[in-house]
């Protein structure tokens, strides 16, 4: 019988606690991943208040205990008594969900931290927090743990620790600030610092530096004029010249927010908008730049005047082909929203909203994409209305163009396959989609998706306007430019229309040609496409075991023999006249390159299955390589996995006889050999060492390496293409050098846990 369930088998979680219990509903996850997500609600509220013109200097500080600290000249969060909770603004700021100044409209007209949720998340989910404001000529301080206020007593009050006694403010007691200071009256400005608490995170969690250093970058080319400083003070310094030249180029500048070419639509060249920025602010940020890595990383300084083009300029890696074209403008909508009465209570109200779009956009040589959107300095990864606005405008203008360049560019009109598609003019695109709206409407808290309906007419109408004069080479200075964007998009129609025609051919070569597929080839039974899986298998000898221990029902084997090509090196004819990668991609069936096609894939995931060694490992970066240079979808889809076979096997005697314990590395095994003598669990001494998959036997690795129930597998991920085009290029092209600067460099660093990660 089930218990009783009433009233009393209910849970009431009050303030925080729901945060702590259910920390990934707010940040996504506990690990590495979340860890950077509080860092970036601290630092987005900083940021908001740049976009509000009251802050022009953010510093962000990892310091060496583990703590992150974020300080801004801003206006500092209030430090009076909010009447409705009888509690100080920074009480209520840090300890309430829901609570902010951002949910009206006059406080703050674009923000990033727009749910109210972002800083009092970060506190219920750190150890300890301590805030510091500037204010009302006085500096005002509050300690919190775990998202309660009190007083911690720190032995070193110039080295505070979250394992400091601490005395919690009793139950509705308010809690006074206390004044620790003071400051000019001019002076304003808040500092958070926190310890993120072992209890919520995983032990893997780790705060990435280059994550903070890119996300840094990135919002000072979105925020012209606001200089962010990066203190790291983990990497010591080796002396004291970069820290003091950056300040010496920091005093000869007399920069304010706003200053500096932004640009406007109405730029007539790129060379007109390039001469608006000043050389001497070219010059600042680049002595700034090379200040920052002339000894060392301690301290890293970011200031940029020319916005979303500078961002686009940054971002462009290879042969342009047009200059940057701006397109700007604000707008304004309607919308129903919900309000706060005096009362607290809400009502529906219609309110008109100011939006403001700025985009930047070139065309470089090459076929890959990167298009970044913002809402209000938050990038918003899935893109949204405002970058569906962006893209159908674009299309249908290109489309108009090449209608009316059709003999010129030798287009038949008549012919319907002859239609310029968006992935023909997203080929070589680089832009910066940005637009600062007031209480934009995000799907969920990590804002990846604008979903703001209204953002859509008023973005595709701007790029109407004045994209239609660029490409259409209408405006003045962009005839040549606007030519070669048109040649360069209709070539990639034409080299799509190609490769489907050859596509065709192919397929029905391989519909007729019973013998298509590599005789080698041990396929699965056909009709299981949606979990077909396919083992690319080291060696014959393994195959002979393999064909024993698979389900022939959906499992498929092909035997490689040895290291397939680089393709990193290689061109494409020697990559299709090796044997290897054609009877690979010739298998997949989806084609290679450009013309790839991830829904004619045979098989649902694609597992390199070698042995658990050295050789193994570089077998499967050659698969890697291959699947990287020529069908990427594969990896991008999440289709590619590393199988995950184990190096030992230990036979238990006694009682246990007949049960075994399979380890996959040495530390592993160690490690289980300990915990069985501790509990006194008798087994053979003599353990056993694969050398290679093929010394089990058949039952042995279906339970260990192919069984879907028992086995593990690796999946493959890219995160970054940037940074995994980089990884690829350094670690199989044919540039030596770098590479061995790469591998002394991080020798020390090495941790063989993480190889296949």
């Amino acid at each position: 019988m089930p218990e009783s369930y009433g009233a009393d088998s209910l849970t009431v979680l009050e303030g925080l606690d729901a945060v702590r219990k259910r920390p990934g509903m707010y940040i996504g996850t506990t690990d590495s991943q979340g860890l950077m997500h509080c860092l970036w609600e601290i630092i987005d509220n900083a940021v908001d208040e740049a976009l509000a013109g009251a802050c022009d200097h953010i510093t962000v500080t990892l310091h060496e205990d583990g703590s992150v600290e974020v300080a801004d000249n801003g206006r500092g969060i209030p430090v009076d008594i909010e009447p409705k909770t009888k509690l100080t603004g920074v009480e209520v700021v840090l300890t309430k969900l829901h609570a902010g100044a951002k949910f009206g409209n006059s406080s703050y007209n674009a923000a990033g931290g727009l749910h109210g949720v972002g800083s009092s998340v970060v506190n219920a989910l750190s150890s300890r927090l301590d805030v510091e404001v500037d204010r009302d000529g006085k500096t005002h301080h509050m300690a919190f743990h775990q998202g309660h206020p009190g007083v911690y007593t720190d032995a070193d009050p110039a080295h505070p620790s979250p394992d400091s006694p601490f005395k919690r403010t009793r139950k509705n007691r308010p809690t006074e600030l206390e004044i620790i200071g003071r400051v000019p009256a001019k002076v304003t400005g808040t500092r958070i610092r926190y310890w993120a608490d072992p209890e919520i995170f995983n032990d893997t969690a780790r705060f990435s530096y280059d994550q903070l250093i890119d996300r840094v970058r990135q919002t000072s080319f979105l925020v012209p004029g606001l200089r962010i400083t990066v203190v790291d003070e983990h990497i010591p310094a080796t002396g004291d010249e970069t820290i003091d030249e950056m300040r010496e180029i920091d005093e000869t500048s007399d920069e304010t927010p706003g200053e500096g070419s932004h640009g406007t639509a109405d730029e007539e060249t790129e060379s007109a908008a390039d001469a608006a920025i000043s050389g001497e602010s070219v010059a600042i940020v680049a002595a700034r730049t090379e200040a920052a890595r002339h000894t060392h990383r301690r301290i890293e300084e970011f200031c940029h005047t020319g916005g979303v083009k500078d961002f686009v300029d940054f971002l462009s890696n290879g042969e342009p082909v047009s200059g940057i074209w701006r397109i700007s403008g604000q707008d304004t909508y309607d919308e129903e929203t919900q309000a706060v009465g005096e009362g607290g209570e809400l009502h529906a109200q219609k309110v008109t909203r100011d939006c403001a779009v700025d985009i930047a956009m070139r065309w470089i040589n090459g076929y890959d994409t990167k298009v970044l959107s913002f809402v209000n300095v938050v990038e918003t990864p899935g893109g949204g209305t405002h970058v569906d606005g962006f893209l159908a405008s674009i299309t249908r203008q290109v489309r108009k163009a090449v209608e009316d360049n059709a003999r010129r560019l030798k287009v038949n009109l008549k012919d319907a396959n002859m239609r310029v598609e968006r992935d023909d003019i997203m080929a070589g695109l680089v832009a910066v989609v940005t637009v600062r709206i007031a209480e934009p409407q995000f799907q969920g808290q990590t804002k990846d998706v604008l979903g703001t309906a209204q953002v859509r007419p008023i973005v595709a109408k701007m790029t109407d306007r004045q994209f239609g004069e660029m490409i259409s080479g209408s405006k003045r200075g962009y005839k040549d430019q606007s030519s070669r964007v048109l040649d360069k998009i209709v070539g990639e129609m034409h080299a799509r229309i190609q490769a489907r025609k050859t596509k065709e051919v192919t397929r029905r070569k391989n519909a007729l040609e019973s013998a298509s597929m590599p005789p080698k080839l041990s396929d699965c039974q056909p009709g299981n496409d949606d979990v077909a899986e396919l083992f690319i298998v080291e060696g014959d000898s393994a195959l002979g075991t393999a064909k024993a221990a698979r389900n022939s029902a959906f499992q498929a084997l092909l035997p490689i023999r040895g290291k397939i090509l680089n393709v990193q090196k290689a061109s494409l004819s020697q990559m299709l006249s090796n044997k290897e990668c054609a009877a690979i991609i010739q298998v997949v069936g989806a084609g290679s390159g450009a013309s790839f096609d991830i829904e004619q894939a045979r098989y649902n995931k694609i597992i390199m299955m070698t042995d658990a060694d050295v050789d193994g490992a570089h077998i499967r970066i050659l698969l890697l390589t291959l699947f990287y240079r020529y069908m990427r979808p594969l990896i991008e889809h999440g289709h590619v996995y590393a199988a995950v076979p184990p190096l030992h096997r230990i036979a238990l005697a006694g009682s246990h006889k007949g049960e075994y314990i399979y380890t996959y590395s040495d530390d592993e095994l160690e490690g289980r050999l300990v915990d069985l003598d501790r509990r006194k669990v008798a087994y053979n001494p003599d353990i056993q060492r694969y050398k290679g998959l093929g010394e089990m036997d058949a039952d042995q690795l279906a339970d260990t390496t192919m069984d879907p129930r028992t086995r593990m597998l690796r999946r493959i991920r890219m995160e970054d293409a940037a940074q995994a085009a980089d990884i690829f290029s350094l670690l199989m092209g044919d540039d030596v050098p770098p590479r061995k600067r790469f591998i002394v460099d991080n020798a020390d660093d090495f941790d063989r846990s993480k190889i296949d990660t």
